[in-house]
């Protein structure tokens, strides 16, 4: 070969490289940013879906730019499960990842997550903030789903020392940092709620707020540098307990005019297995150990207006972010998704906090605003599940629909996102473990639960609750409408077997 001739060969080579290099930075551009935003225990008590003493403006803000999606439930009201149906697009009945403790690489692990996902498809540099999958009660998260180190806050915190018997290592602090498993019951309970003079980054979802913004800030420079689009899961603990926030979001309520629990009786003719008393909320102080007390009114009332501070605050949390997406000018090309993991029982049926299968513990919010697709302002009652944000946001990013290796149970919102009006599923599906396993079809009137034994085993017990007649639940309707619980029996059949129970 001649010098001239290998001269062009090697120009050539050049110029096609170059080509390459740029077709592939112009179609890592072309991706849209994604910046996922999780709440722990947070249900619609927002302004945007009507809750009429919620002091929200932030989060209402964010919904009126893109969908509000009124029936959306989770996959099963715990956070570590719930969230891993989120980062899996996988029911828990299909990868039996029931519990807190349960290990997603000792169960799955081939396991594609959704930031895995974005970065092999999409080259997107994937991070994660705060509360993203559960660390804690044994379970260490899934660093393997992120391009980075984790970001890890506090989720229970305190800054009063008589909420902790004086700095004492308290049983929920114990559970959430992996120390003294085997010794809980040994710790002092922490408070259920304080209201310090504080700054928002003295406690962690502040904290998270300002990392979160400079990540954004960083993530800005990189995509105008290499095109590089970014992934930021960030995660708020409030509304969990406790109830620890800031004096000036406890001020924005009047006690007196908080909504106080009007049934809280277990539903009439419920099996015993559904309903739920005690649990999680005797951790924490002046809380009543005993599984059937009674708790007076000033303690109930206190526990409200704490998670609706909690609320307001990690509102304010979140403002700031979206503020920071707006100043950056990364609004128009970024998708955002504010999700809550489960909802929270505040002493309806006489339950507090979640770990149920009835609405108070399943309904949660979900908003998405994808620019050019979702209509500013706009809402469906589609009903919609956890599991569909995977593929969701795939198809929005132009990524190609998840497959696995574990099951994908979610389906694509994106036509709904298009039109309100469209339809993509009639019923959502979720799953509460107990002594036997609760599963739940929820159509846009009527939820059915079967109880059943993880064996098949035993007595099958129903539940039928019909929200048209009967929003608060006081009644299973299973001897009274036959017929419906046949068509949802049947709906839920075809569902797989569920798998055993994983630690």
């Amino acid at each position: 070969m001649s010098t001239k001739l290998q001269t062009n060969v090697a120009l050539l080579t050049l110029v096609i490289c170059s080509l390459l290099s740029s077709s592939s930075n112009l179609q890592a551009k072309e991706h849209p940013n994604v910046l996922l935003i999780l709440v722990d225990d947070l249900k619609p008590a927002l302004g945007c879906y009507g809750d009429s003493i919620a002091q929200t403006p932030h989060i209402d803000s964010l919904a009126n730019r893109g969908m509000r999606f009124e029936m959306a439930y989770c996959n099963q009201a715990v956070c570590a499960p719930s969230r891993f149906t989120l980062m899996l697009g996988s029911h828990s009945t299909s990868t039996g990842l029931y519990g807190l403790g349960s290990q997603l690489r000792q169960i799955i692990p081939d396991a594609v997550t959704m930031p895995q996902h974005f970065a092999k498809h999409g080259g997107y540099r994937t991070e994660s903030l705060g509360k993203i999958f559960h660390i804690g009660h044994g379970n260490h998260g899934d660093p393997e789903s992120f391009s980075v180190p984790h970001f890890k806050e506090k989720v229970i915190e305190y800054l009063e020392p008589a909420s902790t018997d004086g700095g004492q290592l308290t049983r929920e602090e114990a559970y959430f940092t992996n120390q003294m498993l085997g010794q809980i019951k040994s710790l002092p309970r922490g408070a259920a709620y304080e209201s310090p003079d504080a700054n928002d980054e003295d406690y962690a979802d502040g904290r998270v707020a300002a990392e979160t913004i400079e990540r954004l800030q960083a993530a800005k420079q990189r995509r105008q540098s290499d095109g590089t689009p970014f992934f930021i899961a960030s995660g708020f603990a409030r509304p969990h307990l406790p109830f620890s926030a800031p004096q000036k979001y406890w001020d924005l309520y009047d006690p007196a005019s908080l909504p106080m629990p009007q049934h809280e009786d277990l539903p009439a003719n419920a099996p015993k297995v559904a309903g739920k008393r005690g649990g999680e909320i005797s951790n924490y102080k002046p809380v009543p150990t005993e599984p059937n007390a009674d708790f007076d009114d000033e303690l109930k009332r206190n526990l409200i207006h704490g998670y609706y501070a909690s609320v307001s605050y990690v509102d304010a949390q979140i403002g700031k972010v979206i503020e920071e997406l707006d100043r950056l000018e990364l609004s128009d090309n970024t998708i955002v998704v504010l999700w809550g993991d489960h909802g929270f029982h505040l002493g309806d049926l006489g339950i507090w906090t979640k770990h149920t299968n009835y609405e108070q513990a399943n309904r949660i919010p979900i908003l998405i605003t994808a620019p050019g697709v979702t209509q500013p302002g706009s809402s469906t009652k589609q009903l919609a599940e956890s599991v569909d944000i995977f593929p969701t946001l795939s198809e929005l990013a132009g990524l190609p629909i998840p497959s696995g290796p574990q099951p994908i149970d979610g389906v694509s919102l994106v036509p709904v996102l298009q039109d309100p009006s469209a339809r993509v599923r009639d019923h959502a599906y979720h799953a509460y473990p107990k002594r036997k396993l609760g599963r739940s079809i929820r159509t846009e009137r009527y939820r059915l639960v079967q109880w059943k034994a993880f064996d098949g085993k035993g007595d099958t017990a129903y539940e039928l609750y019909d929200y048209q007649t009967d929003p608060n639940e006081t009644k299973n309707l299973v001897s009274d409408h036959p017929e419906v619980v046949q068509r949802l029996t049947k709906i839920l059949s075809k569902y797989p077997a569920p798998s055993k129970r994983n630690r």
